[in-house]
């Protein structure tokens, strides 16, 4: 077995590995960039290293430099966790020629799955069923939008070496297509370095339906079932399940034999996912179910699987990296109940799903009770750490099982509903809401489950007014120094009692809220009930609802001098670096009109003109690197 045991990766997946190896008596150690130097990864293991500046193309992404960390800490083995270098074949092929042991598959297997065209050619000799569309070498627009016509739009353009939704567009009509090559080319070719693509023909009404395959050293290849991933944002998975809701037992054998003879086509050793999409229109059926592509390693939704066969699938990738065979054969692997996950992301449902970042002042969630619940916390971050914009913002993810899905839902919400994360905004509620969307309880899912309810989900129908009621009166004391333990002969002691904040004689205090609503409350009428809040300090408020945090303050009237994005600003939403301009000083352009592209935490955005006019103030450049809310450009209204 590994005594010892580098994880070339951070974050949850890093925490995640270093629980099983210690479990396992392996003895591990972390790598970390300036970024992340204490992160809970880093605290975690026993030894950590430092690998270089933030970028992860200084650190994470620098082969060389982790297997340099591995041979100083004495490590035997290194594990790439999921994204970063773990599809890197050089990066395999490296660490086994330094004389340690890849925690992986094969570096061949690697190749030869690592790109979407070569393998969709790969599983048609294997008799794997493939999606319709193009994988050609040539490469050109002209061509590429020449073979989505011959394929009918709507098209998807994938990156072939891409992963995680990154580089990967649905194109709707001809005259969007070539925008949308661009963009997904300069994407894939940041994240991956290949900026090839293939296409595929979108299927109406697709569910993402995926198998976990498991090879070992000497010839076993077993598969562990599905998982249903078909809630899906911008092609990020973001809610997945195990089995898939609707699988029949017949559809279940065909698809879960064709990912095995997927594996055996390339001789696959480790942790693997042979991902399929499903014509969702109608029921299951063999027939409907299409090959999209492999992952050559453990997959974030990866617990899933392990909450329905009682598997502990790192432990596996463990002991057959150390020659082990597989613990079990494929007759020995049973469906045991039901299973969910949800990912937690420091990201604004109601700015666009922008991410967050910054400190975590408080992060609480409940422990789950001995017989009696059923869930599980896979986190990358506790309470004082930092979100940083250089690394994805996951923060972590809340796993929940149930003897049948009724049950792991219900045990999902009990979960979701048990975490308080502030003052990042983060997709909690909207993750609640879908989970208790009646379509989702109902199991009627497919890929655009989440698009086509996000105003339902997103638009969250907190009852602001009453909280802001509730607070008021310890808003009122507490700015003036006081908390709400304090007696009134405290307060007359400081010769304060009675006062109020923008008061008249009829004890008035305007509180607003952090979405910028106003609330001015009568203190003597309104205020009835308390609530019980958190805060940073006395002042200002939070209160928790149904996973979301709203921060009530005292209203400080604004001065009128300042300009609003409202008056044509066009501000960086985010930390970020400029990759892409598209407009000067002095153009015309229309509403949403594209200006600019801002590339944050792996993903790109664009900006675009609130309004026709004309470009008045253009003040970056293309690799600027920008700051939150800084003024980037200034559209002037045409009828102004």
């Amino acid at each position: 077995m590994i005594a010892s045991l580098l994880i070339a990766n951070r974050g949850e997946i890093a925490c995640r590995v270093i629980r099983t190896a210690r479990a396992m008596g392996i003895r591990t150690i972390a790598v970390y960039s300036d970024a992340d130097a204490h992160a809970l990864h880093v605290r975690m293991a026993d030894e950590a290293v430092n690998i270089g500046p933030s970028p992860a193309t200084e650190s994470y992404l620098r082969g060389e430099k982790i297997v340099a960390a591995a041979k100083e800490a004495g490590a035997e083995a290194i594990h790439p966790g999921y994204g970063f270098l773990s599809e890197n074949a050089e990066f395999a092929r490296a660490v086994t020629e330094a004389g340690l042991i890849w925690v992986g598959p094969r570096p061949e297997s690697i190749e030869a799955m690592g790109l979407k065209d070569a393998a969709k050619r790969l599983m048609r000799e294997a008799g794997v069923p493939v999606t319709p569309g193009y994988d050609g070498a040539d490469q050109s627009p002209d061509v590429l939008k020449a073979e989505a016509e011959k394929i009918g739009f709507p098209v998807l353009i994938k990156a072939v070496a891409g992963g995680g939704g990154k580089g990967m567009r649905k194109v709707d009509a001809a005259q969007q297509f070539l925008e949308n090559l661009e963009s997904c080319r300069r994407e894939a070719k940041a994240a991956f370095g290949n900026e090839d693509v293939i296409l595929e023909k979108w299927i109406t009404s697709p569910r993402h339906i995926e198998v976990q395959v498991f090879g070992d050293t000497h010839g076993n290849v077993v598969h562990l079932f599905e998982r249903d991933c078909s809630l899906q944002r911008r092609h990020q998975k973001v809610i997945e399940e195990a089995p898939a809701p609707g699988m029949d037992a017949e559809t279940r054998e065909a698809i879960c034999s064709a990912a095995v003879r997927a594996a055996k086509a390339v001789d696959f050793v480790g942790a693997g996912t042979v991902e399929f999409i499903a014509d969702a229109s109608e029921a299951l059926s063999a027939d409907g179910i299409f090959f999209m592509e492999m992952n050559t390693r453990l997959q974030v939704e990866h617990p899933v699987t392990e909450e329905i066969t009682g598997v502990d699938l790192v432990e596996w990738q463990l002991r057959v990296a150390s020659g082990e065979s597989l613990p079990l054969a494929q007759d020995q692997i049973t469906i045991s109940g039901h299973a969910i996950e949800a990912r937690l992301y420091a990201e604004d449902p109601a700015k666009g799903f922008l991410p967050s970042t910054g400190k975590i002042d408080s992060f609480i969630y409940s422990k789950p009770v001995e017989n009696l619940d059923r869930w599980r916390y896979d986190c990358g971050y506790e309470a004082g750490d930092t979100v940083t914009p250089h690394f994805d913002p996951m923060i972590g993810k809340v796993i929940a099982s149930g003897e049948h899905r009724q049950q792991a839902v219900g045990q999902l919400v009990a979960a979701l509903t048990r975490i308080e994360i502030y003052p990042l905004k983060s997709n909690l509620p909207f993750l609640i809401r879908a989970v208790l969307h009646p379509d989702f309880l109902a199991a009627r899912l497919d890929t655009a489950f989440l698009e086509r309810h996000s105003e339902e989900l997103t638009e969250f129908d907190t009852p602001l007014k009453e909280m802001a009621i509730s607070v008021a009166d310890d808003i009122a004391f507490e700015f003036q120094g006081f908390t709400r333990h304090d007696t009134p002969a405290d307060r007359l002691l400081q010769g304060t009692i009675g006062f109020r904040l923008n008061s008249d004689r009829r004890n008035r205090v305007i509180v607003e809220d952090d979405r910028g609503n106003t609330y001015d409350i009568d203190l003597d009428t309104d205020v009835q009930d308390k609530v019980d809040y958190r805060g940073a300090g006395p002042y200002p408020a939070h209160v928790l609802h149904l996973g979301e945090v709203i921060e009530f303050r005292h209203h400080q009237p604004r001065g009128t001098g300042t300009t609003s994005a409202a008056d044509g600003d066009i501000l960086a939403p985010m930390p970020g670096r400029v990759i892409a301009v598209h407009v000067s000083e002095g153009d015309a352009v229309e509403a949403g009109q594209r200006l600019l592209v801002l590339e944050a935490m792996k993903m790109e955005h664009a900006l675009t003109a609130p309004f026709k006019g004309t470009v008045e103030v253009f003040k970056v450049t293309e690799g600027a690197q920008v700051q939150v809310e800084q003024l980037l450009a200034r559209v002037k209204r045409a009828d102004a």
